[in-house]
């Protein structure tokens, strides 16, 4: 089994910490060869500060019931996920590396029974909000304090099942409750500009009944302080609009929708996306 990479120096725009997140999932694609990639690297820092400094958890106790929960509602993205899972001790990190194997318990999707961490099996998109209400409110009903989170991608914004889950959450005044939209711009097969413009995207979940704010889905410090003002409102719950960039950290790949998914990755195509990570080429 290959060497688990460590860390190493590099000037780049993000800081070390996004770069070994972001080199752990082309690690981990060194033995998967396929992913949905544009996705996994727009949503990490989100990701990252949630998971180091915002979450209530014990990965020695995923099952505690009194953690806070997160679910991946664009369960494509889950490349991400498993990194940050990895890092934080959910699982051990060579786990990675039989990602989408027979054996492994890390698949194409993140699976509740499969993979500790995990909050919801999700991939279908739309479903993951209205797992997160249903937490909530179970929550509530149980007279515990744990939080929910939940991201969901821009594109998966579509589906008329995320604003009846906004306003069941509304109703229910669900202010232990945050949202945050991975909203980079680019589904699956185009801008979202031109597949449902979703502007003015902030007012629609403002009015829906959320506590809304924009912030820049990259900018660690930003994310911190975003998240450090949760709950926005009293009885409201919070939406947090994220600019990201599909694919960030890899200029080539940048907001290429060609990116959203690969497979049948080459030696190539690794050996290129990892020096363009590190700076090497653009």
């Amino acid at each position: 089994m290959p060497t688990v990479p460590q860390s190493h120096d590099r000037p780049a725009t993000l800081d070390e910490r996004s770069l070994q997140l972001r080199r752990d999932i082309l690690w981990m694609l060194s033995a998967v060869r396929r992913g949905h990639i544009g996705s996994a690297f727009s949503t990490l820092e989100i990701l990252r500060v949630l998971y180091d400094e915002v979450l209530r958890i014990d990965p020695t106790r995923p099952d505690w019931n009194e953690r806070d929960r997160f679910v991946l509602s664009k369960g494509h993205g889950c490349l991400g996920l498993y990194a940050v899972l990895a890092d934080k001790g959910f699982f051990p990190r060579e786990e990675l590396l039989r990602a989408c194997s027979f054996d492994g318990i890390l698949g194409g999707h993140p699976d509740y029974d499969k993979v500790p961490g995990v909050e919801a099996s999700t991939g279908s998109l739309g479903h993951g909000l209205a797992i997160g209400v249903g937490i909530a409110i179970g929550a509530r009903l149980d007279g515990r304090d744990s939080r929910v989170f939940v991201l969901v991608g821009d594109g998966e914004c579509d589906e008329g099942s995320i604003w009846e889950a906004a306003m069941i959450a509304a109703k229910h005044r669900l202010d232990r409750l945050t949202v945050f939209v991975d909203y980079n711009k680019m589904q699956s097969y185009g801008p979202t500009t031109d597949v449902v413009d979703l502007e003015p995207f902030a007012d629609k979940w403002r009015s829906f009944g959320f506590a809304a704010r924009e912030v820049d889905g990259h900018d660690v410090q930003a994310l911190r302080e975003t998240m450090s003002a949760l709950p926005f409102e009293a009885g409201r719950p919070s939406a947090i609009i994220c600019h990201t960039v599909k694919g960030k950290g890899i200029p080539y790949i940048e907001g290429d929708p060609a990116w959203h998914h690969k497979s049948r990755l080459s030696d190539g195509d690794l050996t290129r996306l990892q020096a363009a990570l590190e700076g090497e080429q653009a």
